[in-house]
């Protein structure tokens, strides 16, 4: 069986001499592994295309009996060239792919997910300042893609909007959010001021490439970083480690 597929390379290594695995993210399937034979010498079918983070278009042929997949040839579509020289960018977006790596991908939600990566890349890309503020938002808003998603319009204790100007408690364990006004359960909790809630929401609603227009005070970074950290580590059982992202 052929197809045809494009996907953003996330790795690419060497098994034999002149051959390489890959593994992208495809729109379709998610993540997805499969063989470049002759990888390293082939000028003509992967002219240019099998490097880290380039959106390639690819023909794919599975073996006959089903236990692996060859990539044929491949066509770029995409080179992040700034991400090339500028490190500090570079390390925003590995921080991103590794989280999304850990994380996982199912195939209800691979749509997503390359759309929420790739526009992070392509806000990377972009003439505007890199905040260093962005894996954790893209953390957040992956989690809400993937099912993970608070409601943040309303107090889920007693009805009433978010509006008040009390700002929220975040629970952690139930992953809800309550109302200043409200007693909240016992267990992990964060306060979430204004800025912080409509940060949450602005994240929640729009892409990484609009997320430049967030100006956080520290104060809202703060509460947004001990807030999403707690919220990834209670429900996904994943944190931050010594440069990767392992399991709790």
């Amino acid at each position: 069986m052929e197809f045809s597929d494009k996907g953003i390379i996330l790795r690419v290594g060497r098994f034999k001499e002149a051959d390489l695995w890959v593994r992208f993210l495809s729109p379709a399937r998610g993540l997805f592994t499969a063989f470049a034979f002759g990888g390293c010498r082939s000028r003509q079918r992967f002219s240019g295309c099998l490097d880290h983070l380039n959106t390639v278009h690819f023909r794919v042929r599975m073996s006959r009996a089903g236990s692996y997949t060859s990539l044929e040839e491949g066509v770029l579509l995409r080179s992040p060239r700034r991400l090339r020289t500028d490190l500090h960018r570079l390390g925003l977006a590995v921080n991103c792919q590794k989280f999304l790596e850990a994380m996982g991908v199912s195939l209800e939600g691979a749509q997503a997910a390359y759309t929420l990566f790739e526009e992070a890349l392509e806000a990377l890309e972009a003439d505007k300042g890199a905040d260093a503020m962005l894996p954790l938002l893209f953390r957040a808003r992956f989690a809400f893609d993937q099912g993970y998603r608070p409601e943040t319009g309303f107090c889920l204790q007693c009805g009433c909007e978010m509006d008040s100007g009390q700002g929220a408690v975040f629970h952690v364990q139930e992953g809800l959010l309550l109302c200043g006004n409200c007693a909240a359960p016992s267990g992990p909790m964060f306060r979430l001021g204004n800025e912080s809630l409509d940060a949450l929401r602005f994240v929640q609603e729009y892409s990484p490439l609009h997320w430049e227009a967030l100006s956080l005070s520290e104060r809202a970074r703060r509460e947004l970083t001990r807030a999403v950290d707690g919220f990834i580590q209670f429900h996904i059982g994943l944190t931050w480690d010594k440069g990767m992202f392992r399991r709790v």
